[in-house]
């Protein structure tokens, strides 16, 4: 059994999805970071940089933090969406999602979300960032059905939450038809759908 340590946050929703994706037996403990519960010490010795999400596989009594990490476990031990023969292109698309898209909409959703009018440098700075990052995404779907090829990945689990913050982001994701198109077909994986009410409060995916 998989417990899964984290908060209603995008890197959180990738974790769920992945595993009702893979149809792993699981269970969710909050992690209330809004009152600081990520920086208490029994959840730091799990998590040393005191992030979520953080999985404790039971049945070997092994836990992992970071969730590009985690998606790679549960991709090893399930054998799915994470292809042997397209892993070097799975891993890319992973990277840039963790070290890139992550990073960057999440600063995008600092200063255009939560604290719009403190730093017309950040608002600025990151939307540009944001409006870029959807024009990369478009511009690779545009040619492939999915970020590594044309098989559905834990590339794809580990960018689709992001994504599905469209409306916090105000770029536009309409006007983007690949990453729309792309966006829809996930959007319709009922593993997708259950899995992004990670708390099971009825929280839907946002439409287009």
């Amino acid at each position: 059994m998989i417990e899964l340590l984290t908060a209603d946050t995008p890197n959180g929703k990738k974790i769920s999805i992945m595993l009702e994706e893979v149809k792993l037996n699981y269970k969710v403990k909050k992690i209330n970071i809004y009152k600081n519960d990520q920086f208490k010490p029994e959840f730091k010795k799990i998590s040393p940089f005191s992030k979520i999400p953080v999985i404790i596989d039971h049945d070997n009594n092994k836990s992992l933090f970071e969730s590009g990490a985690i998606l790679i476990y549960l991709g090893e031990k399930s054998g799915k969406f994470y292809d042997k023969e397209h892993r070097t292109d799975i891993n890319q698309w992973l990277m840039g999602q963790m070290a890139y898209v992550g990073p960057m909409l999440g600063q995008h959703h600092q200063f255009h979300h939560y604290n719009p009018g403190k730093s017309e440098f950040g608002e600025k700075r990151y939307f540009k960032i944001a409006a870029q990052i959807y024009r990369d995404l478009d511009d690779r779907l545009s040619y492939s059905k999915y970020l590594a090829g044309e098989t559905y990945s834990i590339a794809d689990i580990a960018t689709f939450p992001w994504i599905a913050r469209h409306e916090w982001h105000d770029i536009g994701l309409k006007k983007h038809v690949h990453l729309t198109r792309w966006y829809k077909e996930i959007s319709k994986r009922k593993a997708v759908q259950k899995g992004f009410d990670l708390l099971g409060k009825g929280e839907v995916i946002p439409e287009v």
